[in-house]
């Protein structure tokens, strides 16, 4: 008994989440009703998640041509060339909305869709990051979160083998009710053996691969294009499983099947599934696209056209092969074990046909699905300025010493070594650097080079000024990256805000978009991929505007790179940069004060740049022991960080209001040590090129002394740093067991 489709008309379609007029835009497009396949269709391609209709405007604007780079946005990852041959290949993406509804199988489908990504593209996949956001540690669910998501990321990453380096953590009560679980993945690929989704050829076998098709994940990217309201726990079913061991299988069989010269064009099945992948690759080759969904490999039974396009079933891609390499392609992946099917062919008609027993289902141009989805100039207002805090007119409510120790115990400062070490950073034996420095730095082969890798965003100041957090996330990226040796080459984004239809949020992305872009130009650190995840809101609130930064440096010899960790007592600490003391949307005026005001610390970029340059010089001359970068919590948090690292104290002198000197976030500043031997030419040379440096204190000792304040002892200021991440989530386990 077959089951009555539902009429199509308007009310339909709106509750597929298209509007009215773009209803009608695709019904005078096409001249006739939709059948509901056609619908679903039309619905995927043209969401926000897929068609970026409110960001692409804006998105137009961003540099992302430099020499190194060889591909660009609008691909499955952007490239890099890193010379020898060697091309590196990363992305990140958003797994928001599926997190919060299931945080292990969210998190872990994340990460597994942003490797395919990559090894879509031609790469071995050497290494994940992530960048996560939840609510206040208060907050009922939040426990729940944190730990579903950290066991799903390391439960994923883990079994498929890749190592987790580095990411980023953070907490705010406007995370509650959406939070954020952005992955990222990097890829190493023979720089002339790249792959792309441009279909080429008519008449060539479409192929699909991998694991079977079922009904998980159906409406998934419809669901990431719209906010939460009351009725969240409902869409549970719109949130695919993963199985990465499957997905293991998918890789190897796609590289050998890539070496053996059969791949045409190769697209990964992500959001909107068959749907996306067949419509991608048929409009960038500028082909039509036919598809018999009898030959689709189903796990379930009695599924529908409609299911089949639309599923978001995890571990599978489509391929347009060379004919005459079918038989040889079919061998590879049935010795992996994996699903191998023609259920379809390319044509010159530039149409996306489909069919499934015996009807057509869909009938469709395929240029208006994948490149022509409405373009909207959304109405946006600028975020008023906030005003300049003078930091003598704050009165300090507790000593330096106690308010060091409160910060590194709180939630966004403290160590996320509970987290990190739920993932094998180590596996394939290649990282030089996991998590918890400035970047991580992961060996490629056997040779020297390796990769740093970070990322990075304060959104308190992309909250206050959106244009100059847009500047701060990436030139802190810049700075992560400069501070470990290495040369950044490229950035990917993933830009996280709330619902663009209100104009204040579209305000907050037009402004984080200019601020990437011109701190991009001006750092010669392109945007090379990236992901867009808007109607980040829950019950009309949405999150703080959290444009994510995922940066790339290359290190051209892993032994000679640095950390932040003091390494051995009697060495000068110098402070590049200088120190005003902005405490403006400080992590010290939110802690200690209790204040989320002020506008934030600007950031020069010529200052950054030949900051940055300078310091990288010290490290390639191997003048310093330790490096560090000031962010989150200023002067005496990164002090803290590198005395713990290393296990060696310092004594620093104050300037100024010591509040200001050792909790103010100023941009472009590092930490140095350096023998006191070498100090005076290392003054010289900062000199020369006009870069600010103060001689702070030296090295040793067993306590940290912070200006006229008590000293705190190492062991302090570990237990403060250590034990607020396992006390919060021990307590969790507790109430859930």
């Amino acid at each position: 008994m077959s089951v009555r489709e539902p009429k199509v008309d308007e009310a339909l379609a709106i509750a597929h989440g298209l509007t009215a007029d773009e209803y009608q835009r695709f019904v005078v497009l096409i001249g006739r009703t939709p059948t509901l396949t056609e619908l679903g269709v039309v619905s995927a391609m043209w969401n926000e998640h897929c068609s970026y209709k409110s960001s692409r405007l804006h998105l137009r604007r961003l540099p992302t041509k430099a020499p190194w780079v060889i591909q660009g946005p609008g691909e499955n990852a952007g490239v890099i060339d890193i010379g020898d041959g060697e091309a590196v290949v990363f992305k990140m993406e958003s797994h928001n909305h599926p997190s919060f509804i299931e945080p292990y199988q969210g998190a872990a489908t994340g990460v597994g869709g942003i490797l395919r990504d990559v090894f879509t593209m031609g790469a071995r996949p050497v290494a994940c990051l992530n960048f996560l956001r939840f609510g206040s540690p208060d907050h009922p669910k939040t426990r729940h979160l944190v730990a579903g998501v950290v066991a799903g990321i390391g439960g994923y990453g883990n079994a498929f083998g890749v190592p987790t380096v580095g990411g980023s953590v953070g907490f705010h009560r406007r995370y509650d009710g959406n939070i954020l679980v952005n992955a990222m993945a990097v890829g190493v690929a023979r720089a002339d053996a790249l792959f792309t989704a441009k279909a080429k050829g008519v008449g060539n076998p479409i192929v699909y691969l991998g694991s079977k098709t079922g009904r998980d994940g159906i409406h998934g990217a419809t669901m990431a294009s719209a906010a939460f309201e009351a009725d969240a726990e409902q869409k549970r079913p719109t949130v695919q499983v993963g199985d990465p061991f499957s997905e293991k299988l998918l890789l190897e069989a796609c590289l050998e099947l890539m070496a053996s010269g059969a791949v045409v064009a190769i697209q990964d099945m992500g959001a909107a599934g068959l749907t996306s992948s067949a419509v991608e690759m048929g409009a960038k080759g500028d082909l039509g696209v036919e598809l018999d969904l009898d030959a689709v490999p189903c796990r379930e039974t009695g599924m529908s056209a409609y299911e089949m396009l639309l599923s978001e079933s995890q571990e599978r891609m489509l391929m347009v092969l060379k004919p005459e390499k079918e038989a040889e392609a079919e061998a590879i992946f049935r010795k992996w074990g994996l699903d191998f099917a023609v259920i379809g062919k390319t044509t010159g008609t530039k149409r996306f046909v489909v069919r499934h027993h015996g009807e057509v289902k869909a009938d469709l141009p395929i240029k208006e699905l994948g490149d022509q989805a409405p373009l909207y100039d959304r109405p946006w207002t600028a975020a008023a300025p906030s005003p300049v805090l003078d930091p003598v007119s704050i009165v300090p409510p507790m000593p330096t010493d106690a308010a060091l120790l409160k910060l590194l115990h709180s939630p966004d400062l403290s160590s996320k070594r509970w987290v990190y070490e739920q993932y094998d950073w180590l596996i394939l034996g290649n990282t030089v650097q996991g998590p918890g420095g400035d970047a991580a730095v992961v060996r490629l082969g056997d040779g020297p080079k390796g990769l740093a890798l970070t990322t990075d965003c304060v959104e308190r100041y992309c909250e206050a000024d959106p244009r100059e957090g847009g500047k701060q996330a990436v030139a802190e990226a810049w700075r992560n990256l400069i501070a470990v040796g290495a040369r950044p080459l490229a950035l990917t984004d993933n830009l996280n805000f709330g619902n663009p239809e209100k104009p204040p949020a579209m305000g907050q992305l037009v402004g984080c978009v200019q601020g990437i872009g011109e701190a991009a130009r001006a750092l010669d650190f392109p945007v090379v991929s990236g992901n867009v995840s808007l109607y980040n809101e829950t019950m009309g609130t949405g999150i703080p505007p959290t444009p994510a930064i995922g940066g790339v440096g290359l290190v051209s010899d892993v032994t000679r790179t640095v950390t932040l960790a003091f390494k051995t007592e009697g060495e000068d600490v110098l402070l590049v940069g200088g120190a005003p003391g902005w405490l403006g949307r400080s992590a010290w005026l939110a802690t200690i004060a209790g204040r989320e005001e002020g506008a934030p610390p600007p950031v020069d970029l010529e200052a950054e740049r030949r900051r940055g340059e300078f310091v990288a010089a010290l490290i390639a001359a191997r003048q310093v022991g330790a490096v560090h970068d000031l962010s989150d919590g200023g002067l005496a948090v990164a002090l803290a960080e590198m005395a713990i690292a290393g296990g060696v104290g310092a004594t620093i002198e104050s300037i100024g209001p010591e509040h200001a000197f050792f909790f103010g976030e100023d941009q472009g500043r590092y930490v140095l040590s350096a023998p006191p031997a070498g100090t005076a030419a290392i003054a010289k040379e900062a000199g020369r090129l006009g870069v600010p440096l103060l001689r702070i204190g030296v090295t040793g000792g067993d306590t940290l002394r912070l200006g006229r304040a008590a000293p705190v002892t190492l062991a302090a200021l570990r237990e403060a740093h250590e034990t607020w991440f396992p006390d919060t989530m021990d307590y969790a386990q507790g109430n859930n067991a």
